[in-house]
């Protein structure tokens, strides 16, 4: 009987070849020459409207930051939605628990400010 890893282990290998091989392969076939034209950044298909080394205000990180947090805790209740029923009341109390802990800081957050943009 063939161990299960060895099936993922061998996707691993082939993705990272398949990666490696479409790199190796554009920087080979691709075109080589470099204009002007080509090193500027592409904005919709007009000219850029800012530079491009401009500073981002700290709130735009901050509130990028909160939403993965909150998205990546959200992702927790999948397998408790798939298992819902097997759980009974205990799961469903420690979902609910989980859910108020993620709604006091969300609301705390809001009360703090850290969701205005501006």
């Amino acid at each position: 009987m063939i161990n299960p890893y060895i099936a993922i282990l061998l996707v691993f290998v082939i993705v990272l070849a398949l990666a490696f091989a479409m790199i190796g392969l554009v920087s080979y076939l691709g075109p080589k020459v470099l204009t002007k034209v080509k090193l500027e950044p592409f904005e919709t298909g007009s000219e850029p409207l800012t530079p491009v080394k401009r500073r981002m205000h700290v709130k735009f990180y901050l509130i990028a930051a909160l939403f993965i947090m909150f998205d990546i805790e959200v992702v927790f209740l999948y397998p408790w939605a798939v298992h819902y029923r097997e759980l009974g009341m205990l799961g469903f109390l420690a979902a609910s628990l989980f859910l108020f802990v993620l709604t006091a800081g969300l609301v705390y957050e809001w009360k703090k400010g850290a969701l205005e943009w501006i």
